[in-house]
Order: C-alpha cells, then structure tokens, then sequence
C-alpha cells in the first residue's frame, strides 16, 4: 500500500511537471514567433490572417502541422507586387483556434475560411493549396464555387490511399491520446525533432537557408495543434471519398503541380488522376522534387499562379477580381520587406 501510495505522488509530480514544461514550451514558442497578422472571429474561434500588396486577390493555404510561415518565407513576398495575398493559420494550428474539440473537416475549414475572409472583403479569389491545404481547397471550391477564381493545387492530397493510418496519428487522435499523449510531446519533445521532420518533407531537396528558424517548430508542438492536427489527418480520407464525386462539377481554372519525387503524397495516387477528373486541368510534374514545390522551384510555382490568373480573367473580366483597399495599419512579417506588406487585419495577440 506504501509503495502504491508513493508510486502514485511520483505519478502526480511527473504530470505536474509535465503541464508545467507544456506551457512554458508553449509560452516560448509563441513569444519567439508571435502572429504576423491580426485576427477575425468566426463562431467562437479567433483566425489568424496576414494580408499583404495590391491587385486581385490570391489565398495561399498550408498544410498538415504547418502555418502561415511556410508562406511567409519566400512565396508570398514573390506576389505581392501584382497581388493582394492573405495567408493564415488553418483552425487549431499556428495561432488559430480550433473550431470545436472534435478536429475541423475539411468541410467546416472551407466554410469557415469563406466566412473569414468575407469579413476582410476578399470575395472571390485564387485559391493555393499546398499538401493538406490543397484538399481544403478543393473543399472551398467545390462548396462555394462563387467565391473560388481558380485553383493552383501544390502536392496536394486530393484521391483515396490504401496506406493505413500511422501509428503515431492513431494514437494522437484517440481520446486517451489526445489527453495523456499531447501534453507528453509538447513537454519533452525538443524543436529539434520537428526540425528533422521538415528535412524528410523537402528531400531530396535541402531545407531552404533559414526557413528552420523562421517556421516556428515551437509552434506544431503545442497542445491544441498536435490535438487538432492529428484529429484532421485522421479524418482526412473519408472526407476525400466524400468529396470526390464533386470533382466533375469544377469549371474554373486549375493547375496542379506535383514533383515526382514526393514520398508524402504520391504523384500517382493523386495529381496524376486529378488532372483526369477536373476537365482541363494542368498538370506539371515536376522532374526530381519532393514535398514542397514552392520552395524547390517557385519561380515555376509563380507562373503557375500567372496562367489560372490569366484564365480566370478571360472568363470572368478583370472586374471579376476583388481589388478593394483595406485601410489596416500593417506590421512586417518574416522575410518580407515592409515595403511589401500592405495591409494586416484585426489586432495582435495579447
């Protein structure tokens, strides 16, 4: 009965010092990386955008344990001169809230990214989405045609798999792991590891000079993130099989890019049938790239972005794009010059 008693004091010691390590990570990761933009509400749940430059309207959005710095790097500095860009952190990840405690669908991220920004007056616009985020973005078309110009799809996960579920989102995404697993990783995980598993997703390129220090590994590994993040890749497949059949109903501007050497989301299982079944999509593979097009070659990812811009035009009118001033005072973000930055929305964090 002693030794019980003091096992479990041990037990209870341990997970104080656990919680205790879990905020503190978290508290530092947000204070070395605060939000770059400021926020909107929708629903209960606070988004965290950044707008940036002038000209029609472009949504850049990332994927699975990411956020907007992904963006904030290299692309959207590359856009802005022709382009109104908005990245943001998807529900639950970056510094967004999560939308409820059982992991947002890619359904309910497309209606609530809609409603988000609606709010800051972009109402149709070129939708880029990059692994995870392009499947949102198929969401966003396929539920709400109106407000999508065009698509440049990035590796994006788009066709059933057969691979099951790994052990480590498994585990994540059950109750017992969301509550005892989440607070475990975001103790005594290092950023580190993070870090190695960024250079699995950019082989065989390199990780770009300064994108390790600049993404914010800090902030993947907070509680709610890794919660939601597992919750929304577990998830993930049935919500493809659901949208698929919507895919033939698409009639806007789409191009897919893909490299050939991506080991994340297979060329063939996705893109390659994708561009079968969206009639008169592009596909660009892409010869000996990995997982990350945009920071292998975005010079090629920017022409991209050129020709659904140039084919939504000829379908729609340049009045088509939504070109309105956003009166915001702004704030620099990353790597981009404050010449370059145009607008932020809402407030910071507090």
């Amino acid at each position: 009965m002693k030794a019980a008693l003091i096992l479990a004091g041990l037990l209870a010691i341990f997970w104080a010092l656990t919680l205790w390590k879990a905020a503190r990570h978290e508290a530092r990761a947000r204070a070395s990386h605060p939000p770059l933009g400021g926020f909107v509400t929708v629903g209960r749940a606070r988004l965290h955008l950044l707008q940036a430059g002038a000209g029609p309207d472009i949504v850049l959005i990332h994927g699975a344990s990411g956020n907007m710095r992904d963006f904030t790097h290299d692309l959207m500095g590359r856009l802005t001169d022709r382009y109104r860009v908005t990245v943001l952190d998807r529900p639950g990840l970056g510094h967004s809230d999560r939308l409820d405690r059982d992991g947002a669908s890619i359904f309910e991220q497309a209606d609530c990214l809609i409603d988000a920004l609606g709010q800051i007056g972009v109402t149709q616009a070129l939708v880029l989405g990059h692994s995870y985020g392009g499947a949102v973005a198929l969401a966003m078309a396929t539920r709400h045609p109106k407000h999508v110009a065009g698509l440049i799809l990035l590796a994006a996960a788009s066709n059933p798999w057969t691979t099951p579920l790994s052990r480590y989102y498994r585990v994540l995404s059950h109750p017992v792991g969301q509550w005892l697993a989440a607070p475990l990783l975001t103790a005594w995980v290092p950023d580190r590891v993070v870090t190695d598993a960024i250079a699995q997703i950019f082989a065989p390129q390199p990780i770009p000079p300064g994108y390790a220090q600049h993404i914010g590994a800090g902030l993947s590994l907070q509680r709610r993130a890794l919660r939601e993040n597992a919750l929304q890749r577990a998830s993930l497949l049935p919500e493809i099989v659901q949208m698929l059949p919507d895919y033939a109903s698409l009639d806007l501007p789409v191009e897919i890019l893909h490299g050939d050497q991506d080991t994340t989301v297979g060329l063939a299982i996705h893109s390659e049938p994708l561009a079968r079944q969206i009639r008169g999509a592009t596909l660009c593979v892409m010869t000996g790239v990995g997982h990350a097009p945009h920071h292998a070659d975005p010079t090629r990812v920017v022409a991209a972005i050129e020709r659904a811009s140039d084919r939504a035009r000829l379908r729609q009118g340049a009045s088509g794009h939504n070109v309105k001033a956003c009166n915001i005072p702004c704030r620099a973000a990353g790597h981009i010059s404050a010449r370059a930055i145009g607008r932020v929305i809402g407030h910071e964090d507090t």
